[in-house]
């Protein structure tokens, strides 16, 4: 296991021991996600961990979830959800985020939404003191629309491509069915909530890669001096 799954295993890991018996769980998107699914699928197989039932976030996590044998249940079939661990592409010093890096951030902020509890787990290359200065934020947005919501935010000074898919012609399809745009603004994103509710007023916009007053903790993994090691941030630091 090279050094960068290491730091991953310690993160994903470590996500587990805010797990308890009988909790709902949401399961995450992404590498790190992936290895936390994991490593909780073990917990449950060994016994260390008991009714545990998982919401997955997009088809890739119920994929995953549904070969480990850790047990489903639908999002629509909860009320709560005692706890999401996620990833992330960008984390602000205030615990917003930029996600959707895998066009699956409509599904990860409806359970995020309902979760009594955010917990997110990144590397030390996702911690940024503004959102947006490096990487795109994706807006989820109808086939037809995608023309119409592009002209519109670069009415709102945000440049914009369609996402296009790397293994097939044409552009990448959400779990939903839908397009994504990838939008930079020229200055980043100086208010988080006000730009979310914005963009999502736009007709065709299903939903946009802004998670905004979510999380409640978040695990950072970094190698110092060849060493995986772990950390967790103050929401301001």
């Amino acid at each position: 296991m090279d050094l960068q799954t290491q730091m991953k295993q310690i993160v994903a890991d470590a996500a587990i021991n805010d797990v308890k018996d009988g909790m709902i769980v949401g399961l995450g998107s992404g590498s790190t996600a992936a290895l936390m699914i994991k490593s909780l699928a073990e917990q449950i197989k060994c016994g260390k961990l008991k009714n545990i039932r998982g919401v997955p976030t997009s088809f890739q996590s119920e994929v995953l979830a549904l070969e480990l044998n850790i047990p489903l249940i639908d999002l629509a079939s909860v009320t709560h959800i005692d706890l999401a661990i996620d990833g992330a592409d960008e984390v602000d010093p205030d615990f917003q985020l930029i996600k959707g890096g895998g066009a699956c951030h409509v599904r990860e902020k409806l359970v995020a939404s309902k979760a009594n509890k955010l917990l997110i787990v990144v590397d030390e290359t996702k911690l940024v003191r503004n959102l947006n200065k490096v990487f795109p934020l994706p807006v989820e947005v109808l086939p037809s629309a995608w023309k119409q919501v592009k002209d519109k935010i670069l009415e709102m000074s945000g440049s914009s491509n369609l996402r296009m898919a790397t293994k097939k012609a044409g552009p990448i399809v959400t779990d939903q069915g839908n397009l994504i745009l990838d939008v930079l603004f020229h200055d980043g994103i100086k208010d988080p909530k006000e730009l979310e509710m914005r963009i999502n007023n736009i007709p065709g916009v299903l939903e946009n890669g802004l998670f905004v007053d979510l999380t409640d903790k978040v695990l950072v993994g970094k190698i110092d001096n060849n060493i995986p090691i772990l950390f967790s941030p103050s929401k301001g630091s």
